[in-house]
């Protein structure tokens, strides 16, 4: 059965949020406060987490950081918070949707299904009309459970990054602008921008860098966007 945590401090709020998804067919477990479910996402990740931004002990922003540390599960924000800035760190920190309060319990189940759906392993998009090549060599990558390592090294990805190395490290040598790797990264209905591609991108080639320093990994064209640099054979 999907489990799914919810982390919200308002127990009404949580509780009707149990009773619909546990109508629909999920488990749930439930935490009021951020330290707490922290603890619980790191030492057995969900299926996937709903995360008040707005928690005592620990907020939501500090939860999302410290978890995408360790899990790439799907996590969905919810928040009476609607600035932009909020939405765009979450987002950039690996939130995979917003739900901002006062919501539906329908519509929420319905954005839970979605970000299911489109998360499920091996459904990173393709590229239509190029074949996908090998990875590097020394480079491994797991569709299945969003795992990746370089030489025998795990990298510890999100799974936004996953998305992003997969599409990159497949494509050797083409020239993907941000709007593209948005595109093929993101779900239409997440609102970011170009610039949470450049996030990622230097998160990648810090992974990338702490393994393998003699080679750039992935090459910034200027005013284009980004290609994969596979490093020349022996």
């Amino acid at each position: 059965m999907t489990r799914i945590v919810i982390v919200e401090d308002e127990i009404d709020i949580a509780s009707v949020v149990q009773d619909y998804l546990r109508h629909s067919g999920y488990e749930t477990t439930h935490f009021a406060d951020g330290q707490s479910a922290l603890e619980s996402i790191v030492a057995s990740p969900p299926d996937l987490t709903l995360l008040d931004i707005m928690l005592p002990r620990l907020d939501g922003i500090e939860v999302l950081r410290r978890a995408r540390e360790h899990t790439a599960h799907p996590i969905i924000m919810l928040t009476a918070r609607i600035e932009e800035v909020d939405r765009l760190l979450g987002l950039e920190l690996g939130a995979d949707d917003y739900v901002c309060k006062p919501f539906s319990p329908r519509e929420l189940v319905a954005r839970v299904r979605a970000v299911l759906r489109r998360t499920a392993p091996g459904n990173v998009p393709g590229v239509p009309g190029q074949a996908p090549q090998s990875e590097a060599p020394g480079l491994v990558l797991d569709d299945v459970h969003w795992r990746a390592s370089l030489e025998g090294t795990p990298l510890n990805l999100t799974r936004r990054e996953f998305g992003l190395l997969q599409v990159l490290s497949r494509h050797p040598g083409r020239i993907f602008s941000r709007a593209r790797l948005l595109e093929l990264a993101y779900d239409d209905t997440v609102d970011v921008t170009e610039r949470a591609i450049d996030s990622h991108v230097k998160n990648l080639r810090r992974k990338l860098g702490a393994v393998s320093p003699a080679h750039d990994w992935i090459r910034s064209v200027y005013g284009v966007g980004f290609a994969w640099e596979a490093p020349p054979q022996p």
